[in-house]
């Protein structure tokens, strides 16, 4: 222990005599780190954000297709699901899409009574009038309707409608609700102009969990032109959004990640002039070649731990501290009204490991290889260049 503690505190001087050097590489390194880690933190606790959020998610959402398109479907289904053995409440739900051309922002309009029982309010009440609305978090701050003020939305006569905002939810459901605005069923219904007998979709709950795909099996049987999309497709699918989105910004990075190798290499294929002079010397003086090595792993494994740790504080800093304003507006979507929400920290371990294996093994081996070459060879041919 006194031994490597001597090697370590000469490995120490030794980092600081090349400070600028080292400097430059640990700043490559983190930053190489940073950016990695970042996406792999947003993408877990957007995953993991989607998964609690989905948890009050229906059952079976059924869907009906046209053409391979989600088209409105009959709410006479719902009475013949009903007759399904295990199935428990079946109700239609009234949504869909409104761009607002004033600010230039899309919003979720979703009927009172469609799922809207699960939301929380953080001031008001659900809307109960055709005349009332309650909106998300961002709708209400982007056209400045506060609680008991107004919100004048043009529906599909090309006509303006003037609604009363009875609520705003709160901004823990930011995730959820930030671009959303409640009418009553009727009320949207009227709005969007929905023909007689017809819905968005139907929510059906299974009072068996693991009947579920039983349930969903004899749906689509009952109803060929239907899609049943179980709560498990639905994460499957925010899984799939969210990798696809983070391997597409871990492409983007993919610059810092070769330029990280080349330096690599470059370490890898030999060691300067000083060095080697460094390391003749310390073989002249009666340094093993065991004690040369371990110096060159105390100084890689220095350089390569402190970078780890500091790109990975980074990432975790930028993410977790600072919204991930970088990454956010990627990973996130398309919408204009971003949802502001604090991201629960969610670490896997598992990528922290896989980071680190293949960031400071193969660093550690980049610095060790020329040093075990100029080692092993006759310290005046070493100091003579």
């Amino acid at each position: 222990m006194t031994r490597h503690g001597k090697i370590l505190e000469y490995a120490l001087s030794s980092l600081l005599r090349r400070k600028y050097k080292s400097l430059v590489i640990i700043v490559a390194f983190m930053l190489t780190i940073a950016a990695l880690s970042s996406v792999l933190f947003l993408t877990g606790s957007l995953k993991n954000e989607a998964t609690l959020m989905l948890q009050e998610a229906p059952d079976i959402i059924v869907q009906r297709t046209m053409a391979g398109r989600h088209d409105l479907i009959p709410t006479g289904y719902a009475e013949e699901i009903k007759k399904i053995r295990g199935v428990g409440t079946v109700s239609p739900r009234y949504w869909g899409y409104y761009y607002d051309a004033l600010v230039e922002a899309n919003y979720t309009l979703l009927g009172a009574g469609s799922g809207t029982e699960t939301l929380n309010l953080l001031a008001g009440r659900l809307p109960a009038t055709n005349s009332e609305c309650s909106l998300g978090a961002g709708v209400a701050e982007l056209r400045g309707s506060g609680d008991s003020g107004e919100l004048i939305l043009v529906n599909s006569r090309n006509t303006g409608v003037l609604f009363t905002v009875s609520g705003i939810f709160q901004t823990a459901s930011n995730l959820l609700t930030n671009d959303l605005v409640v009418l009553t069923d009727s009320a949207l219904i009227d709005f969007f102009g929905f023909p007689p007998g017809q819905a968005t979709d139907i929510s059906v709950e299974v009072r068996n969990m693991s009947e579920v795909p039983t349930v969903a099996a004899k749906i689509r049987q009952m109803f060929p032109d239907t899609r049943p999309i179980t709560r498990r497709e639905l994460v499957r699918t925010y899984d799939m959004v969210f990798n696809w989105r983070s391997g597409m910004m871990l492409t983007v990075f993919c610059a810092a990640v070769i330029s990280f190798c080349i330096m690599a290499w470059d370490k890898a294929t030999g060691i300067s002039a000083e060095e080697k002079q460094e390391i003749g010397i310390l073989k002249a003086i009666g340094w093993d070649t065991s004690d040369v090595l371990a110096l060159k792993c105390w100084e890689g494994l220095i350089i390569a731990l402190s970078s780890f740790m500091l790109g990975i504080t980074l990432g975790f800093v930028h993410i977790f501290f600072f919204d991930a304003f970088i990454l956010a507006a990627v990973i996130k979507g398309w919408s204009v009204l971003f949802p502001v929400f604090d991201l629960t920290p969610h670490l896997n371990l598992f990528h922290i490991f896989i980071m680190g294996f293949l960031s400071v093994i193969p660093y550690m081996a980049c610095t060790v290889l020329p040093t075990w070459k100029a080692a092993v060879a006759d310290p005046e041919t070493v100091m003579r260049g």
